[in-house]
């Protein structure tokens, strides 16, 4: 164990720097606590400690369980020494009677990755390469090579280091028995796509066709996606095509990667034809496929278009539940087709796609401006007595619009509703009414709701409350109360 114990010292660097903060990972619970730990110092590290922390927890010809051991529970949780996990991993392979096997290969690979460690990372994976697990030692390998590859290969392509990437799968081919399976192909790919390499896209998939590796869904999606992402319409076709030639059934995220590539090529008849093949192969819309058409279609100025298309999927029961469709209101108030606007919203309402808040109080203030208070009053009504509230001005609003045309009682009514409903009524709302009853005559129901004024604290002082009710007995608008 002195001996040992002189490598270790040799193998610690001579320079202390303080580290990073260490960030512990958070993907394997099994693996490594989440609990944060406070910054490092190494600088305040006395390598006389670390090896009487050594001697403390590792007995001499320890075994890798008992190093795995030492390294979760012990090294990983001490303030001081947590750093120095690659240098005792590096360490202990230096010991004449020890072998890493796949369990200490794998818990460091997982910490590396997740501490963003990439070229220890990299430098550790050529290690494993030269010295394998004893499991390899038989005419198999180990079988956990290729999910310790795995783990690497996605960190590596999650931050973009393809060229770490490569080596590390080419690294894997080496080492395990047969090929490499799908699922390491489709995270190569889909490493590629992400950067935008879609000539290595297409090399890693005739690679696997040429291996004999059968692609699935994810293999053909990402495929797609680099074609769309570079501008390649026709071959994202081709691929949707072969894909189904192979038997591999499309999902929701192929259709959706493919109708927003036709929209981006202004493609939008094959874009829409994409949406009703899906209906026909059994494919559900998700919110996401709705949002692409509706969303695409209005930008291009093809509202009432969108329209159309909604209103035939809603009659075909094919809208998702949670699909918001205020873009489209939005868009219809905006080209002046309320009444389509109110057409799609009461269809879909009916069919059980109910609309946000936002999308009603959009249609509100579009039926206001082309003065349909009835429809708009309708609307409110509805939406309250569902539970969709609506934001205080909208409803003050539409409250001046009722009673400008002599329907204060009604507007108070609608004000009742919406308390009830837990939309609080404002100062602004109860002078909205009262001006209301002033203009009409009606004292008594004003002086009604003086008096809740001020029992809520909205009238300061005896001054206001006179001057309130001197517009009520003479039948005039009194003035706004601020």
């Amino acid at each position: 164990m002195k001996m040992a114990m002189n490598k270790l010292r040799q193998t610690l660097p001579k320079p202390l720097h303080p580290p990073s903060q260490f960030t512990p990972p958070t993907a394997s619970p099994n693996l490594i606590s989440s609990t944060p730990i406070p910054t490092l110092s190494l600088a305040n590290t006395s390598h006389h400690q670390l090896h009487q922390f050594l001697k403390a927890h590792l007995t001499p010809s320890f075994t890798p369980q008992d190093l795995l051991i030492f390294l979760k529970n012990k090294l990983h949780y001490h303030p001081k020494f947590s750093h120095f996990d690659l240098h005792i991993f590096t360490w202990a392979a230096t010991i004449d009677s020890f072998r890493h096997d796949h369990s200490t290969y794998e818990w460091m690979v997982k910490t590396l990755a997740i501490t963003d460690r990439f070229d220890d990372l990299h430098s550790l994976l050529q290690g494993m390469v030269s010295n394998p697990c004893p499991c390899s030692d038989g005419i198999f390998s180990c079988p956990r090579s290729e999910p310790i590859f795995r783990f690497a290969l996605n960190a590596f392509c999650r931050v973009g280091r393809l060229e770490d990437a490569e080596i590390a799968f080419a690294s894997m081919r080496r080492m395990i028995d047969g090929k490499p399976s799908v699922a390491m192909h489709n995270i190569l790919i889909n490493g590629y796509v992400k950067c935008r390499e879609h000539e290595k896209v297409m090399t890693v998939y005739e690679k696997m066709i040429k291996d004999r590796v059968k692609p699935d869904v994810f293999t053909f999606n990402s495929l797609i996606s680099s074609c769309c992402r570079n501008s390649q319409f026709g071959l994202a076709l081709e691929m949707f095509k072969e894909m189904k030639d192979k038997g591999c059934s499309p999902n929701v995220v192929s259709f959706n990667t493919l109708i927003k590539g036709s929209f981006r090529e202004r493609k939008f008849e094959e874009g829409v034809g994409m949406a009703y093949e899906m209906l026909e192969l059994g494919c559900e819309f998700s919110n996401v496929t709705c949002e692409i058409l509706v969303d695409g279609l209005c930008r291009e100025g093809r509202v009432l278009e969108a329209f159309d298309l909604l209103i035939d999927f809603s009659g075909k029961g094919a809208l998702p539940n949670g699909f918001d469709y205020f873009c489209l209101i939005e868009a219809l108030c905006g080209e002046e087709n309320v009444d389509r606007a109110l057409e799609l919203l009461d269809q879909l309402w009916r069919k059980g796609n109910a609309p946000s808040s936002i999308a009603c109080t959009t249609l509100i203030e579009g039926l206001r401006r082309f003065g349909k208070t009835e429809e708009a009053f309708q609307l409110m009504e509805k939406m309250l007595r569902e539970g969709i509230l609506p934001d205080s001005v909208t409803c003050n609003c539409l409250l001046q619009d009722l009673c400008e045309v002599g329907r204060s009682f009604e507007a108070n009514k609608l004000r009742l509703l919406a308390s009830s409903k837990g939309l609080d009524s404002d100062g602004m709302t109860f002078n909205i009414l009262v001006n209301g009853y002033s203009r009409e005559g009606k004292r008594k129901e004003g002086k009604r709701l003086l008096d809740e004024m001020l029992d809520l604290g909205f009238i300061p002082d005896l001054a206001s409350y006179n001057r309130l009710m001197n517009g009520l007995s003479n039948g005039g608008s009194s003035h706004r109360h601020k």
